[in-house]
């Protein structure tokens, strides 16, 4: 806005809305940020039909990664299934150079339909590239990106540059964080972790450019027919926080409330859905872009697909996060629990992950009785343990009795 220009909002079909604004703009290009999901595919080549046929053509730019996902193919030209050889590619690719922006842009005053209903309060992090240039700005002023390897999975003293919304937005780049790291020349060994996680969102946008069927389901075939369990209850407390298992609680009710959550508690929210509840994965990964202002098609698919061992260089589906161990480790002092499970204040510290073994004299003076004021846990972690991996065991092996049975 201050360089000329505002944002011009409509609604509908983006096939006719398109071709009207270009029209009113008596535009002869129409440039866009591109994507790589199928939807997006599918939309941008309606798009792209309405406009020829009024003589404008569509033009896909780039989108919110430092590397294009065709740009690294392998040394077979077939792409990269497993993140470590893709990030050493990725880290060779030279940090682009800074884009002076222009002065003043002119164009046509259009009309906007407006924002339409937003949430109420405050959001929890400002938005806008000042915002983001100041937040990663004190994430560097700060030291906390040369800290970022030993704190980043730490709940509660969150150690994460909360850049993933901006990131997302292409408010600010990849390669703008680069710069600002240090990573055009030799980066610090400190800052090597940081650099690297951003790489994970290109090796999945990669991924997915490649293999778009995983937006529907398991890129494992074996997987695609695993039996789960689907409980609506089940899946209702999880969503609203109240399976019983603190950290996985605190995380849902923090995304609930704020649009965002800690990466360590996805992990483990994710892990409790898929392997504890045996919800097929995708009721999850719905959720989760729902509910997150950083959510990302091709990052959010890859990290459930991670966690849930059915996607590309994916945890063994045998490695099952125990909610517990994971609290007592990232949340030693359930200081992170207790910021969003207000019931469970009062609970001493050896029993803020594990309140069920309070007896009843501990629960009445914490003022949290077990299943009145917060729930016991909805299943048992060890015994759904055992159930989850010998599902997974009978699902790859039925899908090889049919690779027999067809050879």
């Amino acid at each position: 806005a201050d360089r000329g220009m505002r944002l011009v909002v409509r609604a509908g079909d983006p096939a006719v809305v398109v071709p009207a604004v270009a029209r009113e703009a008596a535009a002869d290009l129409v440039m866009v940020t591109a994507d790589v999901t199928p939807y997006s595919r599918r939309r941008d080549a309606a798009v792209a039909e309405a406009l020829g046929a009024g003589g404008v053509a569509l033009e896909a730019v780039g989108g919110p990664w430092r590397v294009e996902p065709a740009e690294l193919a392998g040394s077979k030209g077939e792409g990269y299934l497993v993140f470590t050889p893709f990030w050493k590619a990725w880290d060779r690719v030279p940090v682009d150079a800074r884009i002076a922006p222009p002065e003043a842009l002119a164009g046509p005053v259009l009309a906007s339909e407006g924002l339409g209903m937003l949430p109420e309060g405050d959001p929890p992090l400002a938005a806008g590239s000042d915002a983001a240039r100041a937040r990663l700005e004190e994430f560097i002023r700060s030291g906390a990106v040369d800290r970022y390897g030993d704190a980043r999975d730490m709940l509660a003293d969150d150690g994460t540059s909360h850049l993933s919304a901006d990131l997302r937005m292409g408010v600010v780049s990849p390669s703008q964080v680069g710069r600002a790291i240090g990573a055009e020349k030799r980066l610090k060994a400190t800052r090597v972790p940081f650099w690297r996680q951003l790489a994970w969102r290109d090796f999945y946008a990669h991924h997915m450019a490649r293999h778009p069927e995983v937006a529907d389901g398991a890129l494992k075939p074996a997987h695609r027919a695993m039996k789960w369990d689907d409980d609506p209850a089940l899946l209702a407390a999880w969503r609203e926080g109240r399976t019983g298992f603190p950290l996985c609680d605190a995380g849902m009710r923090q995304m609930r409330a704020t649009g965002w959550m800690h990466n360590r508690a996805r992990m483990v929210a994710a892990s409790v859905l898929v392997k504890d509840l045996l919800v097929d994965w995708r009721h999850g990964e719905a959720e989760f872009m729902r509910r997150l202002v950083d959510g990302d098609p091709a990052s959010n698919n890859g990290g459930w697909q991670w966690t849930a061992g059915t996607g590309t260089d994916a945890a063994p589906y045998f490695r099952v996060f125990n909610p517990v161990l994971q609290a007592k480790r990232f949340d030693p002092t359930g200081a992170y629990v207790r910021r969003w499970i207000p019931e469970l204040e009062n609970v001493p510290d050896r029993f803020i992950h594990e309140p069920w073994r309070m007896d009843e004299a501990v629960q009445e003076e914490a003022r949290c009785v077990i299943g009145r004021d917060y729930p016991a846990p909805v299943v048992d972690h060890a015994i759904r343990r055992h159930e989850a991996i010998a599902r997974y065991k009978d699902a790859d092996a039925r899908h090889t009795a049919q690779l027999e049975a067809a050879a």
